[in-house]
Parts: C-alpha cells; structure tokens; sequence
C-alpha cells in the first residue's frame, strides 16, 4: 500500500497535529505525517512534531513581504518534499484563492463547531449563548469561503447544564483528537482508490 504523504500546518501547541501523527504510526493507515510547517516560530508544535520524529520546520509568516511571498515559499516547500494531501490544525491564516485552488480537494481543515453553523472564531461562546442542544467539530474540504466547504466528518456533543466556553472546549477537543485521524484515513484512502482506477484505466463516474 503506498501512503499519502501528508502535511500538516499549525501556528500554535498541535494537539490535533499530534493526534494524527499518534494515528499514521499504525501500519495500516493509508496515510503518512511526512512534515509539519508552522507559521510562527514560537509555536509549541514544532517542538511536539520533531520529539515525535516528523520533520518540523518555521516558514515564519512575518518574515513575508505579504501573503503571496509566503505561500509561495509554503507552496514550493510542499512540492518539494512530494506533499499530497495538507492538513490544517490550528494554522491561524486565512489562505488565498490561489493556494485553496492549488491544493484543491487536497487541503483539509478541522474546525470546532458543527458547520455551517458557527463559522469563525468563538465558536463555543457563541454555541453558549445562543443555546443550542449540541456542539461538535467538523474536518472539511478548504474552499475559498471561510471555514466553507464539503463536509469530509462530523463529531457532535451534548451540551450540559452548567457548561462554560472552557468545559465545552475540552469536551470537543477529546472528539477532534478522534475525529481528524478518521476524516484523513477517508480522504487518503479516496486518493488511494482514485489513483488505483486511473493506473488500470477504469474511469469513475
């Protein structure tokens, strides 16, 4: 079985970068952590990935004259060692029209609520205050819009009675852990399946 070669971007500690690394050391997983790039130097990720045995490195964002310089450089470092799939967790940048074309279908994003609802920041405060019944999380296709796009899998909790922004967090997070090492073994296995029908000349309608 060849392994998707996957990277992962963050900006800050990557918990849910680290849960899928924990995910792709079990051999059947169709998917490899072949690198994680954060865009800050500080962040705590880096650190986690490079103790975990990835390849870790710092495209500081800052460094940039402005955002295409810098996904120009992410761009070319992604090609460069061979990234089929990019995984976004916690990577606090909104990425242009041009590099969510690029990586079209192949640039996936876990977000903390049930989309569509509660796009956007806060989303466990807001859950909150508008009182819904249930919260979750939500790994999807990256589209132009933020936090828009086809809706890879879902994970969904109760809200409790007495729950604050920080309970509900820690609640969701424990389903993200889980949740991301599912959605990227589907969208992996997918590219497996998809590459396997063009080697043997079968077209999928």
């Amino acid at each position: 079985m060849q392994r998707r070669r996957v990277a992962v971007l963050i900006s800050g500690r990557g918990s849910n970068m680290a849960s899928l690394i924990e995910a792709a050391r079990a051999p059947a997983y169709p998917a490899e952590i072949a690198l994680v790039v954060s865009n800050r130097s500080d962040a705590e990720g880096v650190k986690r990935a490079r103790d975990a045995g990835v390849t870790a490195i710092v495209i500081a964002s800052r460094d940039y004259s402005d955002r295409l310089a810098f996904e120009t450089e992410l761009t070319r470092t992604l090609e460069t060692a061979g990234i089929e799939i990019v995984c976004l967790a916690g990577f606090m940048r909104i990425l242009s029209p041009t590099f969510v074309r690029r990586w079209y279908d192949r640039l996936i994003n876990i977000h903390p609520s049930l989309l569509p609802a509660f796009k956007g920041l806060d989303t466990h405060a807001r859950a909150l205050a508008e009182g819904v019944a249930e919260h979750g999380c939500t790994v999807h296709y990256v589209r132009e819009g933020v936090d828009d796009g086809p809706i890879i899998a879902q994970a969904r909790v109760p809200i409790l009675p007495g729950d604050t922004p920080e309970t509900l967090t820690a609640r969701v997070l424990i389903e993200e852990h889980k949740l991301y090492p599912v959605a990227l073994a589907r969208v992996a296995a997918a590219m497996q399946a998809e590459h396997s029908h063009e080697r043997f000349g079968i077209k999928l309608s």
